[in-house]
């Protein structure tokens, strides 16, 4: 089978798609015939053996995918060989076919297509759980969405207005703003023109905002804590801004305020059958239409390195997907 192999921690320019064995469904392991897989900020990280998960070389990056049941190894109820699939891997699924442990695989709808489905774990499952798990967002709260023209940052804007909050979309260019609108943001905030704590405030009366999304970090995130109401939650999502910043915790005090890590791999390896849950509802509302997935690019393997290199130079819009076997 093609799949695209990292031999070593560098820079994602280094992997090649290779030739490799056909994996086997082992005991307790479905094995999946990959229709699409999804690219993740922690791809490249993990790539580059900068992630908090460092698997054992030689290995295929990959973290989300959609695709059809192969075989089925032994132990293993509920699957078997033409049903359609999706799963969250840590690893694999930037190949032909991919052995996924019985646990993490997913029963795809039909309605919902393979692309679309690869597109929506992990940012979507990491959104539910963050905003209805960690947050607690209520009705009618006032979500701020940092980074929301990226894959993540789709995702928030998307659940958060299902939630039924008041979603304020800040991103860095008119073009990822006009983006947030069309899903549905009710203010946006261009943080490359704007001071983004006064323009919350203004937004919002001077009250600030209930909940902060921040996937990027840097000097953005003390400025979105300060943007916050009393007792406002913070939601730590990741750094692509490649800083992790220092907040002062006296801003904490101040405002009885949280801050709340959201680690959304971990918690779904620790409340398998909550996770499963969620991200069954996530696929029932994308083929409801009620959210809308914004895959940008559909990519052959080869072009996997390079697209890795413009998703950690935040050079990309919405969601990126491999197809390993072709268009």
């Amino acid at each position: 089978m093609r799949a695209l192999l990292c031999t070593e921690p560098g820079p994602v320019s280094n992997l090649r798609v290779v030739e490799l064995p056909d994996p086997v469904a082992r005991e307790g392991e479905v094995l999946v015939r990959v229709l699409a897989a999804g690219l993740n900020y922690p791809d490249g990280l993990m790539v580059q053996g900068k992630y908090q998960v460092r698997p054992p070389l030689p290995f295929v990056p990959g973290m989300e995918l959609a695709g059809v049941v192969e075989a089925v190894g032994a132990g293993v109820d509920g699957f078997a060989p033409g049903d359609t699939v999706m799963a969250s891997t840590t690893t694999g699924a930037f190949a032909e076919r991919c052995a996924v442990p019985a646990a993490q695989v997913l029963h795809r709808p039909a309605s919902l297509p393979a692309d679309l489905a690869a597109a929506s774990l992990l940012s979507y499952g990491t959104t539910l759980h963050a905003l209805e798990d960690r947050a607690r967002l209520r009705p009618g709260e006032t979500l701020l969405v940092l980074g929301a023209g990226g894959g993540v940052g789709t995702a928030a804007v998307g659940i958060g207005k299902l939630l039924g909050a008041k979603v304020v979309a800040a991103a860095s260019s008119p073009e990822r703003l006009d983006l947030c609108r069309r899903l549905g943001a009710d203010f946006t905030i261009d943080y490359a023109a704007e001071d983004l704590k006064e323009r919350v405030k203004a937004l919002t009366q001077g009250r600030g905002v209930d909940v902060v999304y921040d996937p990027v970090g840097g000097a953005l995130s003390e400025a979105a804590l300060r943007a916050t109401a009393w007792s406002g939650r913070f939601l730590v999502i990741g750094f692509a801004s490649g800083e992790i910043p220092r907040i002062p915790l006296n801003l904490v005090l101040l405002g009885a305020r949280s801050i709340l890590g959201v680690f959304w791999g971990d918690w779904s390896r620790r409340e398998p059958r909550k996770s499963a849950d969620e991200l069954s509802r996530v696929a029932a509302w994308i083929c409801e239409k009620r959210l809308s997935p914004v895959v940008t690019a559909r990519l052959d393997l080869a072009a996997v390195p390079a697209a890795l290199e413009d998703l950690l130079a935040r050079r990309v819009h919405g969601k990126l997907v491999v197809l390993p076997g072709g268009p």
